[in-house]
């Protein structure tokens, strides 16, 4: 068995200041409607004696008395809202306490209803013109406001997401793109494209004049490659000649494709290029070998960790541009919110779009989900204790209620002096 470690008369956990107040002035209107009932009780008393030696105390017992009826009957419609008199199971008693979850689901029906119609949401929005206040907003100083709030955000995005997490989810998401595309047939349209535009000359005439720079720079080198590949048996003078007369024949026809736009081996790398770009397209063998190239390079781990590193790139980037009020992505968005508050005041057709879109939205929302967002209501009620739902109910009206006790006690005692008085004078 648990022990409370509450002090008695102290409020619940959770208690607000406000709720503290509240509970305050309602046991002073229970202490002043309990009053008033003890007052009508002790001039009835004393109405009774005096009323042998003088009749005019019959009118006031009477008024008291009846003072005392309408207190308690009263005391008993206000009890019976949230607790048992006296704690005796009277039927039709502890009203909210066993019907709350009914009183819940009727509180969110007349809420949707009432409050959250289309016809309600969309007149009060005409009647706010949303376009114009936020507008105007952005153009004095949410624009800033905005933009800071963006760059806390920013800032706290980066600060709770973990790199290896976020290097891990980019590198799965590119690998299982990657791997579900046909690299190929993509790499296949591409160049057909550029070779179709001609787009690839330029390339080619890099790789045609670094190839003839080298051949120029290097004479040793193709020279030393044909003499050491000559016959044994020949005079070495003669390998010499030989291999001078290759290298200006190489040279030669390095330099002849390098200056000639027509050369027969540029049109031959014209038809490769075509024929090689309608392969990865096409021919199933070229395609398959494409695959296990994508898979060899895909598996490189260097270009695995590309991804961390794009990652690190982007973070710090993001986070030098929050930090610095005078970056010019903060600039850039500040200034275009702005720009588009002062539309939004100005511009009459754009602050109309924008209002029949909320309009629109918001009336689409209380069209369809009216209920549902009201439905919390039912949703937190039902959570609540019966006796917990009474307390929170009686803490907000309690006070209020007290009032019909002292106006019945107030009622009762008149009713019963003119009845009184009403049968004197007639019988």
């Amino acid at each position: 068995m648990s022990i409370s470690t509450t002090r008695p008369g102290a409020p619940p956990p959770g208690t607000s200041p406000a709720d503290v107040e509240r509970r305050v002035r309602l046991r002073r209107m229970k202490l002043i409607a309990a009053g008033l009932l003890l007052l009508m009780a002790v001039i009835f008393v004393i109405a009774h004696l005096l009323e042998p030696q003088h009749p005019w105390a019959g009118y006031v017992r009477a008024a008291a008395e009846a003072g005392m009826v309408g207190a308690l009957a009263d005391w008993f419609a206000v009890t019976a809202l949230f607790r048992h008199p006296l704690r005796l199971p009277i039927p039709h008693t502890a009203i909210i306490p066993k019907r709350k979850d009914a009183i819940g689901s009727a509180l969110s029906e007349f809420v949707a209803t009432n409050f959250l119609s289309e016809e309600v949401v969309r007149e009060k929005l005409a009647r706010f013109s949303l376009a114009s206040r936020v507008g105007g907003f952005l153009a004095d100083t949410g624009a800033e406001r905005i933009t800071a709030e963006l760059a806390g955000l920013a800032r706290g995005v980066t600060t709770v997401l973990r790199d290896d997490q976020i290097a891990a989810l980019l590198e799965s998401m590119a690998l299982r793109r990657l791997d579900e595309v046909k690299v190929g047939p993509l790499i296949g349209r591409i160049g057909a494209d550029v070779v179709a535009k001609g787009d690839h000359h330029r390339l080619v005439d890099v790789v045609i004049e670094k190839a003839h720079q080298w051949i120029d720079d290097n004479p040793a080198v193709i020279i030393g490659v044909v003499t050491e590949r000559a016959p044994v048996w020949t005079p070495k003078f003669l390998d010499d000649k030989l291999a001078e007369r290759v290298y200006r024949e190489v040279e030669s026809f390095a330099r002849a494709v390098r200056y000639d736009p027509e050369h027969p081996l540029r049109a031959a790398v014209d038809r490769f290029l075509a024929q090689f770009a309608q392969d990865l397209q096409t021919d199933p063998d070229t395609i398959a070998k494409a695959e296990r190239i994508k898979e060899r390079i895909l598996a490189n781990a260097s270009v695995r960790s590309l991804a961390g590193s794009a990652w690190e790139s982007v973070k710090k980037a993001v986070l030098a541009a929050a930090e610095d009020p005078e970056s010019d992505l903060r600039v850039s968005l500040t200034q275009a919110l702005r720009s588009l508050g002062r539309r939004m005041q100005t511009d009459p057709d754009l602050a109309a779009k924008i209002d029949n879109w909320v309009a629109d939205a918001a009336g689409y929302l209380a069209r369809h989900h009216a209920r549902s967002i009201t439905g919390i209501i039912d949703e937190t009620i039902a959570r609540w204790d019966g006796e917990a739902t009474s307390q929170r109910i009686e803490l907000q009206v309690g006070r209020d209620l007290q009032f019909i006790r002292i106006n019945g006690t107030v009622v009762g005692a008149l009713a019963g002096l003119v009845i009184y008085t009403l049968a004197q004078w007639l019988l």
